[in-house]
């Protein structure tokens, strides 16, 4: 009897989740919850789906090429023609770069913070932490597929067990006071329009879906069985991310009040520095960097492989010849090295509003670029027709009319 998750499927699924849940979970209770017990109902019974539905939709394209195996830089020119594939590629590559840059700078002051505040230590200088830390990530980097999905794999179990844990250990401090904060008919649809590219973000594991792709490529050759086996894939991914993100958040906003998640927001500190403070629990507190530490570092490496996958398409598309694929890892390793750790020494603000900019690029890419394949390009022709297709478009755009509105308030 075929085992219902296969150890190659079920890696994956953990990678991909390392990969969506990045520092934001700890952001994610605050922003989604704000309004109340109720919108979060919706937004449970919607981002399931949503989730699967876009990042499938994604794969699809890049199995989609003429020649199996090809990452999404070759396939979008293959279909939208040079012009057309330099732009998306660059596009593709500055949506996620700046990513990279955020969780260079993020895991730093993480580590930082931990040596002076829990373990009451001085702390090198950035420059030596930084060093360390990006050396270390991106050297393991360089290893091939199986040890980085390892690597992964062991950051994402512990991360998986402590966000659990803190779920279930909240379940005695839950109220009723997010059950009682009933918003309008209008506040309820502007929260959901305000709150969809939050969930996008908190969900989102595209950086890493054409090395998945690709991969699954290579290890099922006939067409039909890579297609199964990868919504396979995405699936244990959406309903992983689910299961436990959601009902971290859930039992967050339950254990605080509005008016706390509020408050947690107006000091712009994370939900468990919040609670931390808000119950007198010192536990809590080391708990929050650990968490901190791991979500980043097991996203870094999605964030890695679709970075190096967007500057590897560039460079080869302005070239006569492709770089040879090993050569040009250590050449991207060195750029990566020094551009993540002179901007992680520097520590700048701007970083943020960098990271709001890409929000609407990797909405496109993920939502709306996939479908309009399918609708224009003969080897997709068979998924044409379908109601999710037109799901995912929707919430797609609500998605970047809710970021673009963001960005101009």
């Amino acid at each position: 009897m075929k085992k219902l998750f296969s150890d190659f499927n079920f890696t994956w699924a953990l990678g991909l989740f390392g990969t969506a849940v990045g520092a934001g979970i700890l952001f994610l209770p605050i922003n989604a919850g704000m309004s109340g017990f109720w919108p979060l109902i919706i937004m449970t019974l919607i981002v399931g789906p949503m989730t699967y539905y876009a990042h499938r939709g994604l794969a699809r394209f890049v199995l989609s090429s003429k020649n199996p195996g090809q990452d999404i830089t070759y396939v979008v020119q293959e279909h939208f023609g040079v012009t057309g594939g330099r732009l998306i590629t660059l596009l593709y590559f500055l949506a996620i770069y700046p990513i990279l840059l955020i969780y260079g700078v993020g895991i730093t002051n993480t580590v930082i913070s931990f040596i002076e505040n829990q373990l009451h230590m001085t702390a090198p200088s950035r420059a030596v932490v930084s060093f360390v830390l990006l050396a270390v990530m991106i050297g393991i980097m360089l290893l091939n597929e199986r040890i980085i999905l390892a690597v992964t794999n062991w950051l994402v179990y512990p991360l998986i067990a402590i966000i659990f844990g803190l779920s279930l250990y909240l379940i005695p401090q839950w109220n009723g006071a997010a059950l009682h904060q009933v918003p309008t008919v209008g506040g309820f649809l502007k929260t959901l329009w305000l709150t969809i590219p939050v969930l996008v973000f908190a969900f989102n594991h595209s950086p890493a879906i054409s090395s998945c792709a690709v991969s699954h490529a290579h290890r099922f050759p006939d067409g039909a069985t890579c297609d199964r086996e990868i919504s396979r894939t995405l699936r244990q991914t959406a309903i992983m991310l689910v299961a436990f993100v959601m009902l971290f958040v859930f039992s967050c906003v339950l254990a605080l009040t509005p008016a706390d998640l509020a408050e947690a927001k107006r000091q712009n500190i994370s939900i468990l520095s919040y609670l931390a403070n808000h119950f007198d629990n010192p536990i809590i507190s080391y708990f929050g960097p650990f968490v901190a530490f791991l979500a980043i570092a097991s996203s870094f490496f999605g964030h890695y492989l679709g970075a190096r996958e967007g500057l590897e398409g560039l460079v080869n598309q302005l070239l006569d010849k492709p770089i040879d694929p090993k050569k040009f890892q250590k050449i991207s390793a060195v750029f990566f090295m020094i551009t993540l750790w002179i901007v992680a020494i520097l520590n700048p603000s701007i970083l943020g509003f960098i990271e709001s900019l890409s929000g609407p690029v990797i909405a496109m890419i993920l939502f709306i670029m996939p479908m309009y394949a399918i609708h224009k390009i003969p080897a997709l022709q068979k998924y044409r027709g379908a109601f999710s297709n037109v799901f995912v478009v929707v919430m797609g755009s609500i998605a970047i009319s809710a970021l673009v509105y963001g960005l101009f308030k």
